[in-house]
């Protein structure tokens, strides 16, 4: 079992010093539920370790019923893992591989958090019933209600406590430790701050000695302005790319609809109940229902606002012919392009574009007009249909101080969820040995997943990872004096930055400027509307930025200046990746645009600028994913051309085991198998 803390002596201080075979870095869903797995599997020497238990986006976020993709399961439902592998695949820029492990274990994943409490629903045969969610044609979606990850984190956290692990909390992990064998570079432990002990000497520096690093951090949230995110979920990705952990797949993160004043993805009923939308000016004057403009009837226009509901992220294949996804880029245009304000309005439906015909059920196209008639959502007036339909939608805005009955929700096009990632094998086992990226941190996500993809990959990695480590990587960590004197070059760096942030005087650099400047460039240049030249030029200001923040960093606040650092970092790989990517020609795809003078023009009635042309399946860039990292430790204050490599791996095709019984048993039993 793991140790207390003992204090050791390393670059001129006395440090506390935890031993542990698997340190786990973060306490949401995929972090609990790969302690539980370590424990299933024989390996209790664990560690979990989390800047404040409760927070992320697992425990924070959620939509109106927050979806779990899992296999089809229910009665007749005709699939298999190898069908979910071929549609995870088919999403784009995903390896095969990876596919069918994520479906292979899918099954297994959803009835543990079933067997651990969380309460998704089942008819009275047992049926763990479906429908259909983006990106998805097969029905594998599941839900338990608008805060499906909290309840899956409450259920594994409860699991975690009963089980008496290990779990230090307010730990804010800032740094990796690694060390040399041969050609390759293992992690071999972790630094961490005390939040609880800040102002004590050497700023309470606490260092983990482990075998392995579980890294379930999440995706780097904070990077953009306009979030979605929970304010808690800013990502530690980082100090994984500082050791020189690989990365791909940068270029795809999802972008949707989503509320600002109270942070919540407007997917599902919110939109399939059809609400007005309606812009303003800056002061609230001015009101106009800006879709109008582009779209030419009632008919075309309420049917593209219900498809957003199960079509939420923006994807730029489904913005053309009057597409759901076109009713992102005008409230883009709207806000971003003419500083004006939108909102969803509750209280009436929407008019008819030509002022032809009042709304009602009947002008609906047949697919949006049978849903809310099977759903039982046949009112007046959207607010009364949302009620109808999703009295829990309602209340959850309500809980925030918002009533729909009375007030237009504020929207914005938001960032929401990381596609990519840190990269790994199929046990999820980083290029540094003994690292293992799991969850939203792990980039095996690909182009357009399905809705709740992510929550299952995130299960499916943590089941992995475990056992691969425990049967595998399972010995005891190094002696403490041999660990320090492994780290200690690296435990001094970190020291020393720390004290080199507070002891600047007061006209350095704060590290609310740093994030500040971070969350502007990526909302300008790296959400849903992208630019190769403006890309370029923000990559190049990105590195400056790194720089600037290791040598004139100063703040009062040690865990902001860390954070401000590693949020650099991260940015600046991710915006070295999207420039490989447009300058390889790379062209619109997934939940983003890329301006093109050469494309086409849109069909709706907006200006010349909104050209572009649609990645194909024969490009280069849809052959190959993209792999970036940084060539060395602590090569943010040199040139990006120097210290940054970028390869392009085909994609690996999804595996076809023949599946003979006797060869597989053999193979297990001659423990063939985790290799």
């Amino acid at each position: 079992m793991t140790s207390l803390p003992a204090d050791v002596f390393a670059a001129g201080a006395k440090l506390p010093l935890y031993n542990a075979n698997t340190l786990i870095v973060g306490s949401g869903a995929a972090g609990l539920n790969a302690a539980l797995q370590l424990a299933a599997h024989g390996q209790r020497d664990v560690i979990l370790v989390t800047e404040r238990w409760g927070a992320g986006a697992s425990n924070e976020a959620g939509s109106d019923k927050q979806t779990y993709y899992k296999l089809a399961l229910a009665h007749a439902a005709l699939d298999s893992p190898r069908q979910m592998a071929e549609d995870l695949f088919a999403g784009g820029s995903m390896h095969g591989d990876i596919a069918l492990c994520e479906a292979q274990h899918s099954a297994q994943a959803f009835y543990h958090l079933v067997a651990r409490g969380v309460p998704f629903p089942h008819d009275r045969y047992g049926a763990y019933v479906g429908y259909r969610t983006d990106h998805d044609q097969r029905g594998r979606a599941t839900s338990a209600g608008p805060l499906t990850s909290h309840l899956m984190c409450e259920c594994l956290g409860r699991a975690v406590r009963e089980a008496g692990m290990k779990v230090l909390d307010q730990h804010h992990v800032v740094a990796l430790l690694t060390y040399e064998a041969g050609s390759e570079k293992h992690v071999c432990g972790a630094v961490a701050l005390d939040m609880n002990n800040l102002e004590s000497p050497h700023h309470r520096l606490v260092v983990f000695n482990a075998v392995n690093v579980v890294l379930a951090t999440g995706g780097p949230g904070g990077m953009y302005r306009t979030s979605v995110y929970p304010h808690s979920q800013v990502g530690s990705t980082g100090m994984a790319l500082a050791i020189g952990a690989a990365a791909n797949n940068l270029t795809e993160s999802q972008f949707g609809l989503a509320s600002t004043k109270f942070r919540w993805n407007l997917s599902g009923t919110y939109q399939q109940v059809i609400p007005r939308y309606v812009s303003t000016d800056a002061n609230g004057g001015d009101a106009r229902e800006f879709l109008n403009e582009a779209f030419p009837d009632l008919r075309s226009l309420a049917g593209a606002i219900f498809r957003k509901g199960y079509e939420w992220p923006f994807d730029c294949a489904k913005v053309r012919g009057h597409g759901s996804s076109l009713i992102d880029l005008l409230v883009y245009q709207e806000t971003v392009r003419r500083g004006r304000r939108a909102f969803l309005d509750f209280t009436q439906n929407p008019t008819d574009p030509a002022g032809r015909e009042p709304f009602t059920l009947d002008c609906l196209d047949e697919e949006a007009r049978t849903y809310l008639q099977r759903s039982g959502a046949t009112a007046a007036t959207p607010i009364e249909r949302l009620r109808q339909m999703n009295e829990p939608a309602y209340q959850l805005y309500r809980s925030h101080d918002i009533d729909l009955v009375r007030e237009p929700l504020e929207i914005a096009v938001c960032a929401q969820h990381n596609n990519g990632g840190l990269a790994g094998n199929i046990w999820w086992e980083s290029n540094i040995r003994h690292l293992f990226p799991i969850g939203e941190v792990n980039g095996t996500h690909g182009v357009r997943r399905p809705g709740g993809a992510a929550l299952n990959a995130g299960q499916v990695g943590g089941l992995r990872a475990a056992v691969f480590i425990a049967r595998r990587y399972g010995a005891a960590p190094p002696a403490a004096n041999d660990f320090v004197r492994r780290v200690e070059a690296q435990l001094a760096d970190t020291l020393e930055f720390a004290r080199s942030v507070t002891a600047r005087p007061s006209g350095g650099l704060k590290p609310e400027q740093v994030i500040a400047e971070i969350q502007e460039r990526m909302s300008s240049c790296a959400a849903i509307v992208r630019e190769v030249g403006a890309v370029r030029a923000a990559a190049e200001a990105a590195w400056r930025l790194c720089k600037r923040v290791r040598r004139e960093s100063s703040s009062s606040s040690v865990p902001l200046a860390f954070r401000a650092r590693d949020m650099c970092l991260t940015h600046a790989l991710y915006l070295e990746a999207l420039r490989e990517y447009l300058e390889r020609g790379g062209q619109s795809r997934g939940s983003y645009l890329v301006l093109d003078a050469r494309g086409a023009p849109l069909d709706a009635k907006l200006d010349e600028k909104w050209r572009f042309g649609l990645a194909h399946p024969a490009d280069f860039v849809s052959q190959n994913i993209l792999e970036i990292e940084l060539a060395a430790d602590q090569q943010a204050d040199v040139a990006a051309e120097q210290h940054v490599q970028k390869r392009w791996v085909p994609i690996r095709p999804i595996p076809k085991p023949d599946g003979w019984f006797e060869n597989v048993w053999n193979e297990y039993r001659h423990d063939q198998i985790v290799q």
